[in-house]
């Protein structure tokens, strides 16, 4: 059970669909909420609920639950940034571990067009011309004592970060301009940020850079893992065609290309439905799927390999590939093949 440090309450709770007030338990999907703080009325917005669950390193997800435990009366949670290539599963294993503690799960996208409003408060037009005040995922997980998950962090502006800055340390508040109100974070309150590795990002702000700790890395999985990545996701398709997916991507894995299970799940159920249409078997339109999924990349890879600098003899043809399958070493059986492999 997570703790947090005693505070005196600040935020006034009130429910005007149930007339409770303050815990609000029970908070179902659909359910018309509306808490007042400081006099002003805000709508919430309802929970995430993902048939989901982590299937990969366990290290990662201890990780993860220390971040958010406290241990002392005067200690508070951290708030860990969850980093890796796109697809290996980061916002999976966040929303895993939440619900896995028994908490509510609110999920933000995160833009370059993201502003301070939409991660606060948004002002909407209501009937007869009079405003309503919408409060963001975050600050809904922020009232009712959930977990956020700040997704794609790193693709936010420099001015929206600002206005998180006193919520990620130990003052836990934000401040809504537009709606005039302060808002303080329920004892049970956590948040995470998830950030991909590639070019399409800011830069974080130093400032919040160092409240956005620890860094947890997210690597890809061992074969076993990513063939019960494939079989959860897709459990229609046949276990030969998922062990051949999850062969090729070991294999891409194994030479730092950055196909991931998600692009694996993809090819998977393109080339089952394609079967399933043509009426034949679907390892026959494996080629095909992995084409339309990673495009040229995929098909120089699976066709004749790498470069032979980046390639070093591993790999030959298309032909070799289907004959011969990825043999797992002692480090892969062990779940830590890629524990220490850089992107």
């Amino acid at each position: 059970m997570l703790t947090a440090p005693a505070r005196a309450p600040v935020n006034r709770v009130h429910s005007r669909a149930s007339g409770l007030a303050p815990a609000l338990e029970g908070f179902p999907i659909g359910m018309s909420t509306i808490v007042e703080i400081e006099g002003v009325p805000l709508h919430l917005a309802h929970p995430d609920e993902i048939p989901t669950r982590w299937i990969g390193n366990e290290r990662v997800r201890e990780q993860l639950i220390a971040a958010w435990m406290v241990v002392a009366p005067t200690d508070v949670p951290l708030n860990p940034r969850l980093i890796g290539r796109p697809g290996v599963g980061k916002t999976t294993l966040a929303y895993s571990v939440a619900r896995s503690l028994g908490q509510e799960v609110y999920i933000l996208q995160c833009t370059m067009d993201t502003r301070p409003e939409d991660l606060l408060v948004t002002p909407v037009i209501a009937g007869a011309g009079a405003i309503a005040y919408h409060a963001s995922p975050l600050v809904t997980a922020m009232i009712r004592g959930g977990i956020c998950i700040l997704d794609e962090g790193n693709r936010m502006s420099e001015k929206s970060w600002a206005s998180l800055a006193p919520l990620l340390d130990m003052r836990r508040t934000v401040e809504s301009i537009v709606a005039g109100i302060k808002i303080v974070a329920h004892k049970d309150f956590r948040v995470c940020v998830t950030m991909n590795d590639d070019a399409s990002t800011y830069e974080i702000p130093e400032y919040i850079h160092s409240r956005l700790q620890p860094q947890i890395e997210v690597t890809f999985p061992a074969r076993s893992e990513e063939i019960e990545i494939l079989r959860f996701n897709v459990p229609f398709a046949e276990e030969k065609v998922v062990e051949y997916v999850a062969d090729f991507l070991q294999k891409a894995h194994a030479v730092n290309l950055g196909f991931s299970s998600r692009d694996g799940v993809n090819i998977l159920r393109y080339a089952t439905k394609i079967g399933k249409r043509r009426e034949a078997p679907p390892e026959t339109f494996l080629a095909e799927s992995i084409e339309a999924v990673l495009g040229r990349e995929g098909v120089a890879f699976l066709d004749s390999g790498l470069p032979a600098d980046r390639m070093q003899g591993a790999f030959g043809t298309l032909r070799e590939f289907m004959e011969g399958p990825f043999e797992p070493g002692p480090d892969d059986e062990d779940d830590d093949l890629f524990d220490d492999k850089p992107f």
